[in-house]
């Protein structure tokens, strides 16, 4: 599966940006992870198929996942953002890892992953 994102861009503390990823097919499980500079790639939102979301806690309210399973899409739309969300934003899919909470956010559950899509939030 090939998964491109877009949407990236920068935004000032407050901002807005809609995230989107293009699949080249089906898979039941894909997500959003992001990597700032300097730390490790954390797990932002996942779904399974249309369902079973999962957020991860920084995200309270703030960014929403959503999918066009007919058009193998996956967008996230981030809203009030902080510097803090600064980060090279993925979509990832595959494997079954987002089935179960406590495998939903592990990298090694997606098999496949895209290039990146660069938000960055200024103060």
């Amino acid at each position: 599966v090939r998964l491109v994102e877009s949407g990236g861009g920068s935004v000032q503390t407050g901002g807005s940006l809609r995230l989107s990823c293009q699949a080249s097919a089906y898979d039941t499980c894909m997500g959003w992870f992001r990597q700032a500079p300097g730390k490790e790639r954390e797990g932002v939102a996942t779904m399974a198929g249309n369902a079973n979301i999962r957020y991860a806690d920084f995200v309270k309210g703030r960014f929403t996942v959503s999918r066009d399973i007919a058009n193998n899409m996956i967008s996230l739309q981030l809203n009030s953002l902080k510097p803090e969300d600064t980060a090279m934003y993925y979509c990832a899919a595959g494997g079954r890892g987002c089935l179960s909470g406590s495998s939903a956010f592990l990298e090694g559950e997606y098999s496949f992953w895209g290039q990146g899509t660069q938000v960055t939030v200024s103060s």
